[in-house]
């Protein structure tokens, strides 16, 4: 039934009463304004005093959650189930996620974005949980760009005040190696290429240790590191018939990516087990090379202490393990005991420049041994003008040029000799 008057945000005369929710509304047709609209009683104390209300203030519209929001549980829920988290962990996601949709920082972001705060809840949640969880996983199942991820990550982060622990290293080699396909029997991986869960992951721990006391790991990314380390420890377990294997198929068999720096960390780790392999004595008869040292890791491993100490120089002792050797001359040294020049004429390949008679390589991340940029030179600044005396002097440097009496005199005296 039309009503008389018109619209004041429009200015239509279309207006109509309409019932909603059996309660009288005064509409206008054309913009959909709603002009006035009737009472009815609420549910809960308004309805013990028989008090009537309206619908704007009812607690069923004060109670009906945003479509962003409900949207955004399921898909934390939906998440929670892929990833197989207690039911503990859902609870807190769902809390975060409610929480961030409040803040208007989140209010206007793309739906992209939304769909990444989705996944830096459940992240945050494992980590607070200690679950080993990377990111690189979450994005993978969000098809997302893991730096977009990041920077939402670090917005949610700062605006909610959430402390999050670091992901231990140990923590993410066992979380990365349970992703392989080596441990089952396939069709796709041959029977000689399968191994023990557990010796992999054992070995891999260990030579993921040796990089970090050999500074390889510092300020790196760890996934290529570890990717490395697996590849070196799956070799070494059974090294006959898998030393001809390349790392590019040993991660299409694993059914894992093949990050780009990996074939960098590789090279450095066998750099590393090259240099150690010299100072173990029932080595030095070999010609040991990239492949061939892959061989004796478990024993490089087992005195992987000694060996580093003794093929690498320490920036502290360097100088001492420099004298060491000059202390003594050659003719005292003992019948079964060779000297250096006996060594190298002997031809120890696997000996090196260290038992040559070189100077030891230190001990330093590699980005300081061989530095890929160089500082680039300073621009030739203005040639100042002579000084003339005369330049105006500061609050702060008059107090330099006062002197004491005791001074004045004495200046006085030098000038005068002079």
């Amino acid at each position: 039934m039309a009503a008389r008057g018109r619209c004041p945000e429009c200015g239509s005369g279309a207006l109509v009463e309409d019932a909603h929710y059996a309660q009288q509304q005064l509409v206008c047709a054309a913009c959909g304004c709603v002009l006035a609209e009737g009472l009815l009683t609420t549910t809960y104390t308004d309805e013990e005093h028989l008090r009537e209300v309206a619908y704007s203030q009812s607690t069923g519209q004060k109670e009906q959650l945003s479509c962003c929001l409900q949207r955004g549980i399921r898909r934390v829920q939906d998440l929670c189930k892929v990833l197989q988290l207690p039911a503990v962990f859902e609870e807190t996601a769902v809390s975060y996620i409610q929480r961030a949709l409040q803040l208007p920082a989140f209010h206007l972001v793309s739906l992209e974005k939304k769909e990444l705060l989705v996944g830096c809840c459940v992240f945050v949640t494992c980590r607070q949980h200690n679950w080993p969880l990377t990111m690189g996983t979450i994005c993978s199942l969000l098809y997302a760009k893991q730096d977009l991820f990041a920077s939402v990550y670090l917005s949610l982060q700062k605006k909610l005040g959430l402390s999050v622990p670091t992901l231990s290293l140990a923590d993410l080699v066992t979380t990365h190696l349970c992703s392989f396909r080596l441990f089952q029997p396939t069709a796709n991986v041959p029977a000689p290429f399968l191994e023990d869960k557990e010796k992999l992951l054992a070995r891999t721990m260990a030579i993921v240790e040796l990089a970090s006391e050999a500074w390889l790991v510092t300020g790196r990314h760890p996934v290529p590191i570890i990717t490395a380390a697996a590849f070196l420890a799956w070799q070494s377990l059974r090294p006959s018939p898998r030393l001809s294997c390349p790392l590019a198929r040993f991660c299409r068999l694993a059914g894992v990516d093949l990050p780009p720096p990996a074939h960098l960390r590789l090279k450095e780790l066998l750099e590393i087990l090259l240099g150690m392999a010299s100072q173990l004595s029932w080595l030095r008869g070999f010609n040991l090379d990239k492949k061939t040292v892959v061989k004796h890791i478990g024993d490089l491993l087992q005195h992987r202490v000694f060996l580093l100490k003794n093929a690498f120089s320490q920036q502290d002792g360097e100088e001492q393990q420099d004298t060491a050797p000059s202390q003594g001359s050659p003719d005292q040294a003992s019948p079964g005991q060779a000297s250096p020049g006996q060594n190298s004429e002997r031809g120890c390949p696997s000996a090196g420049k260290q038992q040559r008679g070189g100077p030891l390589r230190p001990l330093l991340p590699p980005c300081l041994i061989h530095p890929r940029k160089r500082l680039r030179p300073a621009a030739p600044s203005a040639p100042a003008s002579a000084p003339t005396g005369d330049e105006p002097i500061s609050d702060t440097e008059i107090e330099q040029y006062l002197r004491s009496p005791q001074e004045v005199q004495a200046f006085r005296k030098a000038k005068g000799w002079l």
